[in-house]
């Protein structure tokens, strides 16, 4: 089987120095692009954090400090992935929560603004946990009936994120699935707008899960003491709010969109 594509979609994975998508750092990140024409296109590239790379991330995916010391920085580089990514739909394991969170931070420190708001995003890892909750080496013996070999780097971990998504489609595009509200519908089509849709946990606005829309489609705190308020109503209220947050260890795609609502919230209470 081969995806139904509107325009190229890209599975990436990174390994980083930790799981903080504020403040560690890439250190390997691999990109299979995959065509309209499904032609595949594959980039590998390891990454100086700038940091040390503690022993428990060492120990997880053996790269060290001395395998990138003469790499480049990710502001070395910057440019070249958001050119690679031009116009692409993106995919990944546990992509919404991790990797995707932790790229945006990395080109915001770079000055890039990557535009999420027109692409679709496929979490393979939401799809599987739905359908059979297991790792993505189980996932990988499982739909593609195959041990896989050096997992944790990132380019066999890219592979077998997109081999999964082949057989999910193949196994489940027929398969019935009861929503929560009760429908009853198969949502493993051959369709990145659907897989999007199937993907999403939940409606997240700022990617980290600190903001999030509510029925009304409203941003509202997901956290502290304002959880569950809309956010334009907490700043009118206590500015001083937004001072915090801005000053505070938050991602910066999370202080990008305080801004915007700040702003946006400004512009309403301004008169002529």
């Amino acid at each position: 089987m081969e995806l139904f594509l509107k325009r190229p979609i890209a599975f990436f994975d990174l390994e980083t120095t930790g799981l903080n998508i504020t403040t560690d750092r890439i250190i390997e990140i691999c990109i299979l692009k995959v065509h309209l024409d499904h032609k595949e296109e594959i980039k590998t590239i390891r990454v100086n954090p700038e940091m040390p790379i503690p022993a428990e991330s060492m120990k997880f995916h053996g790269i060290t400090d001395e395998d990138v010391k003469d790499a480049p920085t990710f502001k070395e580089v910057a440019k070249e992935l958001h050119t690679f990514l031009n116009n692409c739909d993106l995919a990944g394991y546990n992509a919404l929560k991790f990797d995707i969170p932790l790229l945006m931070e990395e080109f915001l420190r770079c000055d890039i603004d990557f535009d999420l708001k027109k692409r679709k995003m496929v979490d393979v890892q939401n799809i599987f946990m739905k359908m059979e909750p297991r790792t993505l080496k189980g996932a990988y013996r499982f739909f593609c009936n195959q041990e896989l070999v050096d997992a944790h780097s990132a380019e066999a971990d890219t592979k077998a994120t997109y081999h999964i998504l082949m057989a999910q489609l193949d196994r489940y595009q027929n398969t019935l699935h009861e929503t929560r509200n009760g429908d009853v519908s198969s949502p493993i089509v051959n369709d990145i707008n659907a897989l999007h849709d199937f993907s999403v946990q939940q409606h997240t606005a700022d990617l980290a899960g600190q903001i999030i829309y509510n029925d009304q489609k409203q941003e509202v705190f997901h956290f502290g003491k304002h959880k569950g308020k809309p956010v334009e109503e907490v700043f009118m209220k206590e500015p001083s709010y937004y001072d915090w947050m801005m000053k505070g260890e938050f991602p910066l795609y999370t202080k990008k969109l305080i801004t915007q609502i700040k702003l946006r919230n400004f512009g309403k209470n301004t008169t002529v």
